[in-house]
């Protein structure tokens, strides 16, 4: 039989007992994520027959809150929202695509690299962060030059 050293033990037991603490303090506990209504952001893009702007430029988002983040396509043509950083750093719930009259037409699950909006619609994509920092890594196509946003998670 083998034994784990005490101070092994404790340390295991201490870091156990830290992160439960994290966990479950603050503004929202765990037993509150699936109950919180999501806080509504819209990121809008913009422009003429080239994608051209994200409206607005940037975002500041808190950890631990449930968003919709609302991607709508208000330029000429087909723009694209990226981000890995964003990615890494969000639960995902889900992705709803809406249809030409708003409707829901499709849910998707799982973390979201890249979406492609057609003209005039809208994607929703429900997350919560569950990491902090500054994703400067928001874009659209290589080829649409000026095209990026920042997004902050405090």
């Amino acid at each position: 039989m083998t034994f784990l050293p005490v101070n092994i033990v404790a340390l295991a037991t201490t870091s156990v007992a830290v992160l439960l603490s994290i966990c479950t303090s603050g503004p929202l506990s765990a037993a509150d994520m699936g109950d919180q209504p999501p806080i509504e952001v819209d990121l809008r893009m913009e422009g003429g027959s080239e994608c051209q702007r994200f409206v607005p430029e940037s975002l500041t988002l808190e950890a631990g809150r449930l968003y919709k983040l609302r991607l709508i396509n208000r330029a000429e043509r087909s723009c694209y929202f990226s981000s890995n950083k964003l990615a890494d750093a969000v639960y995902t719930r889900k992705v709803v695509v809406k249809d030409g009259a708003g409707k829901d037409a499709a849910e998707l699950y799982g973390p979201i690299r890249r979406a492609e909006i057609k003209v005039g619609a809208t994607v929703e994509w429900w997350f919560v962060p569950v990491r902090t920092g500054v994703f400067d890594d928001v874009a659209s196509r290589k080829s649409e030059t000026g095209m990026r946003a920042v997004i902050e998670v405090k």
